[in-house]
Order: structure tokens, then C-alpha cells, then sequence
């Protein structure tokens, strides 16, 4: 897309919600998240990581630290750090998140799912796959029971765990995962 204009849009969201209410509002925040996940999506990390780190300072400072809002400000700026190959820095963060949603939204929360999901790829992207295979199984398992076994997310989670197989030479295992995912995907069309 356009997304030139829709950072001047962004910007001129964010100017509005400075002035109609304090700068520490959960709406200034929302607005900068915003922002930063423009920048994000371009690649533009400098301009993305200042703001993504001034809305989680304002969603703990006005909404505590363990608010949901908390969590997705600290995945946002973790996902960014991944991008970059920051995984000491984004670790800690995508560990910080899950047990907030793990405690706010319980243990079987599909929200959940998607932080398992993020802390399994950095072991994943690190070789590290002993410690991303459980995640992913577990992130599986909360799709199917929460979303249903044919929806798009139960996919996504087949194609994860799969990928983690086929780069253990598991391709048998990764093979029977790969059609389960693409029988959802075609029911999906």
C-alpha cells in the first residue's frame, strides 16, 4: 500500500489525541502503536522503536503493568526487535507478555496461543528448537480447542510446528502437518 498517506493520517491521529487529552492517555498510546507498526511494516525501526517504547511507558504508567494493553505494547516492540535479529532484547519481552496474558486471560486464551506462537520463533530462528517445540504444541493445542480444528489459526499453527520439523529432518511428521493445514486452507476459499 499507501503508506505514505497513511502515516500522515497516523501523524495527524496522533496530534489530535496530544491535544484533546494528556499525553499520557491510553489514547496517545494507541495512536503512537499505531504509528510505530507503519514504520514497522516499512522497515523503518529507528523511527518505529521510540514509539512503540513511549506507548508501553504510558500504557504501564496510566493502565498498570499488568494490563492486556501492557502485553500487546510489549509483543509489538519485541516483534520488532525479532525483525532486526534482536533476540536477546526481544526475549525477555515475548516472556514478559505471556505471563501477563497467561494471568489476565487465562491459560487457554487464544491470545496466548499468539504469544507461545512469537517466543516459539525466536527459539525456532535460533536453532533453539527443544525450546520452541513445546510452545508451538501448546499454541496448537489452545487454536483447536478455542477456535475450532478447521479455522485459519489451527492452519497457521500446523504450518509453525511443521516448519520446525522440516528443519530437524522430521519431514514425515512435517508432511502429515503441511496437508492437515492446506485441507483448512482449501475449506477456507
Amino acid at each position: 500500500g499507501q503508506y505514505g498517506r497513511a502515516v500522515i493520517v497516523a501523524k495527524k491521529a496522533l496530534a489530535i489525541a496530544e491535544k484533546n487529552v494528556d499525553p499520557n492517555h491510553p489514547d496517545v498510546a494507541a495512536s503512537l502503536n499505531n504509528l510505530a507498526a507503519l514504520y514497522d511494516t516499512q522497515g523503518q525501526y529507528a523511527l518505529a522503536e521510540p514509539l512503540y517504547k513511549r506507548a508501553l511507558a504510558i500504557n504501564e504508567q496510566t493502565l498498570g503493568p499488568d494490563h492486556p494493553n501492557v502485553a500487546a505494547s510489549l509483543n509489538n516492540l519485541a516483534a520488532l526487535y525479532r525483525a532486526q535479529g534482536q533476540y536477546a532484547l526481544a526475549e525477555p519481552l515475548h516472556k514478559r507478555a505471556l505471563a501477563m496474558q497467561e494471568k489476565a486471560l487465562g491459560p487457554d486464551h487464544p491470545y496466548v496461543a499468539t504469544s507461545l506462537n512469537n517466543l516459539a520463533l525466536i527459539y525456532k530462528t535460533q536453532g533453539r528448537y527443544a525450546l520452541a517445540e513445546p510452545l508451538y504444541k501448546r499454541a496448537l493445542a489452545i487454536k483447536e480447542k478455542a477456535l475450532g480444528p478447521d479455522h485459519p489459526s489451527v492452519a497457521t499453527g500446523l504450518n509453525n510446528l511443521a516448519l520446525l520439523y522440516r528443519a530437524t529432518k522430521r519431514d514425515r511428521e512435517a508432511a502429515i502437518l503441511e496437508q492437515r493445514a492446506a485441507r483448512i486452507e482449501a475449506i477456507q476459499r
